[in-house]
């Protein structure tokens, strides 16, 4: 009886082995499966790397709530100098970038740290400083002309100092004028735009600014426009993907997704009418799908 019972149990052994080791892989296999499906669903957050401008003028308030209804990604904005904004570029930590120093943009793209580059809008930079114009350069067409007479009376001259797109600009007028500024007149903020211009308007000093972001901050602000209109101080917007073919990490379907809703006709509609209500001018002037050289004419 008990040789019959365990003969009966050794015959069904590697039945029961074997049914065992099939559902063990099959479970296997689903897990496996599940884990590919997860490892291959699209990154559902785009880091936009920007400069402070587009923030603090709130255009970006407007149009990532429409980005983001639209597409269904939820975007991390980091709004620093642009010269921070291409760094994180260059190193991968963005997805995306909006910056305004395109001679500084050239070399991401030469590098081969963006793609997909493209022109999206323009404003312009303007000097501007207290009303009384100890410098007297109120009504003048250089800025060149204008930081000559400011450096010449030593009159406090407040630079953002950070790197970013107005930065450069400003370096670039000096550059132009052949002076390298100091002196206890030139302050150094290391700020944002908004920030330098609330320190320029303390100090009743000058600064060059993006024209949106002052026309956001001007009813706190004692600080009148003074220089506009010189073709050096043309702000030129452009957006681009961070290369996902070079950064692992990179999400580029959704970096390209936000590079090419910055062209798309909808939000250039949005961007010529941006601020006019509050401001009576809009604050930027949509320009994708043009040459970058026939802007300013």
């Amino acid at each position: 009886m008990l040789y019959g019972l365990s003969t009966s149990l050794s015959k069904s052994a590697p039945k029961v082995h074997a049914k065992l080791t099939t559902r063990i892989l099959l479970t296997v296999l689903l897990l496996a499966v599940f884990a590919i499906s997860v490892g291959a669903a699209p990154a559902r957050e785009v880091i936009l790397a920007t400069t402070t401008s587009t923030a603090d003028t709130g255009l970006l308030d407007v149009l990532i709530p429409i980005f983001q209804e639209k597409t269904g990604y939820m975007v991390k904005t980091i709004a620093v100098g642009t010269g921070q904004a291409l760094a994180l570029g260059s190193r991968g930590e963005a997805d995306v970038l909006l910056c305004h120093a395109p001679a500084s943009e050239l070399e991401l793209v030469k590098n081969g740290d963006v793609i997909e580059r493209k022109l999206v809008m323009h404003n312009d930079f303007i000097i501007v400083g207290p009303a009384s114009d100890p410098a007297k350069v109120r009504g003048l067409k250089s800025a060149a002309e204008a930081f000559s007479r400011i450096s010449g009376t030593q009159s406090v001259f407040v630079s953002r100092g950070d790197d970013s797109g107005t930065h450069k600009k400003e370096k670039a007028v000096w550059t132009k004028l052949g002076t390298a500024p100091s002196g206890k007149w030139y302050v150094e903020a290391g700020a944002g735009m908004g920030r330098t211009l609330s320190i320029a308007s303390e100090k009743d000093g000058y600064t060059l600014t993006d024209r949106g972001t002052y026309l956001a901050f001007q009813k706190n602000l004692a600080l009148d426009i003074l220089v506009e209109g010189d073709a050096i101080l043309l702000n030129i917007y452009h957006v681009m993907q961070v290369n996902p073919a070079k950064f692992a990490k990179v999400n580029g379907a959704g970096g390209l997704a936000f590079a090419e809703f910055m062209v798309s006709p909808e939000v250039q509609e949005i961007i010529s009418t941006f601020g006019v209500d509050k401001y009576g001018d809009p604050l930027f002037f949509p320009d994708a799908g043009k040459n970058v050289d026939d802007l300013g004419k």
